[in-house]
């Protein structure tokens, strides 16, 4: 039989890209999709479950055990979601998959958690590694680091993984986000656009990257430990405006609004994937530059059909 991967978030930006490289790695995929599921993903059975319905998600649980697990669902944007949906869906949502995870006869090999890299807030180093002390700045980030605490509760029955991924990015992420955004205002041959801090500087990966940890973390399994999630290297925003200026052909006009400048705005966020190469090894990085023509050439397909 072919060893089966259980994802949350199936329908969305990562985990469509996690599906298809756990298909490519020989695994059955089944997953939890909060929109209909009319919105299928290529060779995956995908059920609309609510993680906050603890009853359905047992039986999903029950009805896919699964050898591994990728637990992206969520309440993702830093500042879209309400604070109480934030902590329920990312607090009450993972402890009600981990129950029924542990309730399983045959638990699986591997339970990867996504956390996120704002749960280090502004650090007073230049490259962060995992034993930076955490001092999340908003409650997204704080929801995701109780997720990790309350998470470990389960360490003596469940072989957890923590991710704690910094920004990534690629086709098929939604234009709420910084970088689709800017190359979708390229696509379109926009003249202008508005932004927030063109000076804070990020940690940028590729979607297909991230999701090819993911993968050889779920077969190392290094149980309870926790992993940066990087590149290792940061660029600002006015550093990708240059290189989708470069990708597109035309310099875009460039608004500064303060709505889209956040009051606890981590000015720098920049990892070490050091202690990720030491466990899995890592191919190189794709360069973020390649990412952007990656996604301006998409979105210029879909503009000009």
């Amino acid at each position: 039989m072919a060893r089966r991967a259980l994802i949350t978030g199936l329908s969305g930006f990562t985990g469509r890209h996690m599906a298809a490289e756990l298909t490519k790695a020989g695994y059955d995929v089944w997953g939890t999709m909060t929109s209909s599921p009319d919105d299928e993903v290529a060779e995956a059975v995908g059920i609309r479950v609510d993680l906050l319905d603890a009853d359905a998600l047992e039986s999903f649980v029950a009805d896919a055990r699964p050898d591994v697990v990728v637990h992206l669902a969520g309440a993702a944007h830093v500042t879209g979601n309400a604070p109480g949906r934030t902590y329920m869906v990312n607090i009450v949502g993972t402890r009600n998959l981990l129950s029924a995870l542990a309730a399983l006869d045959n638990t699986p090999r591997a339970v990867l958690l996504a956390s996120t890299a704002n749960v280090y807030g502004n650090a007073s180093v230049e490259i962060i590694d995992e034993n930076v002390p955490v001092h999340p700045a908003n409650d997204y980030a704080v929801s995701k680091l109780a997720m990790e605490h309350a998470a470990r509760l389960w360490l003596d029955r469940l072989p957890l993984v923590f991710a704690r991924p910094f920004n990534y990015t690629g086709v098929g992420q939604s234009e709420d986000y910084v970088l689709p955004k800017i190359v979708g205002h390229h696509a379109r041959r926009e003249a202008r656009i508005s932004l927030g801090n063109l000076h804070m500087s990020r940690d940028f990966s590729d979607v297909r990257d991230v999701v090819a940890v993911y993968a050889r973390l779920l077969e190392a399994a290094p149980v309870g430990e926790t992993f940066n999630i990087c590149s290792g290297h940061g660029h600002s925003l006015g550093q990708m405006l240059q290189m989708l200026a470069r990708i597109a052909g035309y310099q875009i006009d460039v608004i500064a609004d303060a709505k889209f400048m956040r009051r606890n705005e981590i000015a720098r966020l920049v990892g070490s994937n050091h202690k990720l190469r030491n466990v899995i090894g890592l191919a190189p990085c794709t360069p973020i530059e390649e990412t952007l023509a990656w996604m301006y050439e998409a979105m210029r397909a879909r503009v000009t059909e």
